[in-house]
């Protein structure tokens, strides 16, 4: 599954002004349901919440990944946000985090899952692109930067 595939444009948020972990997760909730028709806001937020709660998907360096797998999901869905101000997501170097890649998909594809997040998870690791997704002024920047075909956002 190509990261293209499963990120819109419209799922692509820069220098977002939440200031905690809740917010950002319903924010997060608020921007996906509507993609996948047949569940709610609340079902969205519920399996972030719920994934939080086994431990922080705050991966460190700034970066979060929190994801979630929906039984009513027909597909999967991703976000991308940068903050404007950093915030506590709890990660695993205690520092806060500014880059939230989310990613919510269906209940009966876990293959899928682990691979892309295991995509995300290593183009994020690279500091030179996550240095472009910060310096990114607008959401269209933001979008095409992380897409970028090459995998380490060059």
């Amino acid at each position: 599954m190509e990261l293209r595939d499963i990120l819109s444009l419209d799922c692509t948020r820069c220098a977002v002004q939440e200031t905690s972990k809740k917010k950002i997760l319903e924010l997060i909730a608020h921007m996906v349901a509507p993609k996948l028709g047949g569940v709610s806001r609340d079902d969205v937020f519920d399996s972030l919440l719920q994934r939080e709660r086994l431990g922080s998907t705050g991966i460190g360096l700034g970066i979060a990944i929190p994801h979630g797998r929906l039984s009513n999901a027909s597909h999967p869905v991703a976000v991308l946000i940068t903050l404007e101000s950093a915030i506590d997501f709890e990660a695993i170097d205690n520092q806060p985090v500014d880059i939230i890649f989310a990613l919510l998909v269906p209940e009966n594809e876990p293959e899928a899952h682990l691979k892309t997040l295991q995509a995300v998870a290593q183009k994020l690791n690279n500091r030179d692109c996550c240095r472009k997704l910060r310096a990114a002024k607008t959401v269209d920047e933001l979008y095409h930067q992380f897409l970028e075909s090459d995998a380490t956002c060059s």
